[in-house]
């Protein structure tokens, strides 16, 4: 049962990938899921070029296993992110949205395993038709920016329709929902809150009890920050987005707009061609663009600060089940163990 597609193709022991959170799933806690035997994804959209590059050789030093890392396809700097994991041999790159055919093109040529992120069957099939090596598809019930259809509903629908290796992102962090996404006829499954609330993760102590403590009623899905539904544990600061009015948004978001620049290093032409790509094919205003192309602002308050007053907490629905914080490797053995004895009681004698 641990051998999957996933496996094959990436060269894992253990069909569970570590999706790549941003201020969350950094060398620390990529390295400790690699090292684990599952596909550790480093978040490099908060990282400058040179800070990337750092970060996957930092990786390297701390682990001989394959781990990937995040891309933003929409980033206008893409290319060379995707320059920096060819030359430093990344084995996975995985983005957030569809990359395009020439970036996928440009990764297989090069060896790179491609795995987009998707929401729907039909962007699923255009990724595919472009040369994906790979698909993550991610229900409702995952954290971030997430869609409508849960994922017993969307999973079976991209499997059906594509003939590459499909992972499960979207309510798992167990045993039971391998097992129950292989039936489906994944080759695996992904988590990020799962792996957030590790002790591998950096993710301030504070903020862990805070995720610790939710119930599945604390995990919201709102607009309020960047015009798209994003799911969440609510928070003051999600409450008072909801309460603000259009003026006193704009002025938020240009003040946390010119903080992710003085931290990114990111010039105001660079945040404004990123928030136009953000903006395209969707009905945001401009204020809503600056938020989106500022949210990582709004996550390191929280993830890296502390701050859950100030910042964003990104959570899927399982934070509302999850009661304990066990490192990598003892996450991934659980869940393998719990696997394979469901297995093994399906098939015995009744």
């Amino acid at each position: 049962m641990r051998e999957t597609a996933l496996t094959r193709l990436t060269g894992v022991r253990h069909p569970v990938v570590q999706t790549g959170m941003g201020w969350v799933a950094g060398p620390r806690l990529v390295s400790a899921t690699a090292n684990a035997g599952a596909l550790g994804i480093l978040a490099s959209a908060t990282m400058t070029l040179d800070q990337l590059r750092a970060a996957v050789r930092e990786v390297r030093a701390r682990t001989e296993a394959p781990f990937g890392v995040n891309l933003r396809a929409d980033a206008a700097d893409a290319g060379d992110r995707v320059r920096i994991l060819v030359e430093e041999g990344v084995r996975v790159a995985s983005f957030a949205l569809a990359p395009s055919r020439e970036l996928i093109g440009e990764l297989k040529e090069a060896g790179v395993v491609v795995m987009p992120t998707v929401g729907a069957r039909r962007h699923a099939e255009k990724v595919a038709a472009w040369g994906a090596d790979a698909v993550l598809v991610q229900g409702a019930e995952g954290g971030g920016h997430t869609g409508e259809v849960a994922t017993t509903v969307l999973l079976p629908q991209v499997v059906d329709a594509v003939d590459i290796p499909v992972v499960a992102a979207g309510g798992f962090f167990d045993g039971r929902g391998l097992v129950a996404a292989l039936a489906y006829g994944a080759a695996g499954v992904a988590m990020g809150t799962r792996f957030l609330l590790t002790s591998d993760s950096t993710v301030p102590d504070e903020v862990k009890a805070r995720y610790l403590a939710a119930t599945v009623r604390d995990v919201t899905v709102t607009r309020a920050v960047d015009g798209l539904p994003h799911r969440m544990l609510r928070t003051e600061l999600v409450d008072a987005l909801e309460r603000s009015g259009r003026v006193r948004g704009a002025v938020q978001a240009v003040r946390r707009a010119a903080g992710y620049r003085r931290l990114s290093g990111t010039s105001w032409l660079r945040l404004l061609q990123d928030g136009r790509a953000l903006k395209h094919g969707k009905d945001l205003t401009w204020s809503q663009v600056l938020l989106a192309a500022n949210t990582p602002m709004l996550l390191k308050a929280s993830m890296v600060d502390g701050r859950t007053d100030l910042g964003v907490m990104a959570s899927g629905q399982v934070a509302g089940v999850i009661d304990d914080l066990p490192s990598c490797a003892e996450l991934v053995e659980r869940i393998m163990k719990e696997a394979e004895d469901i297995c093994r009681g399906l098939t015995a004698p009744r």
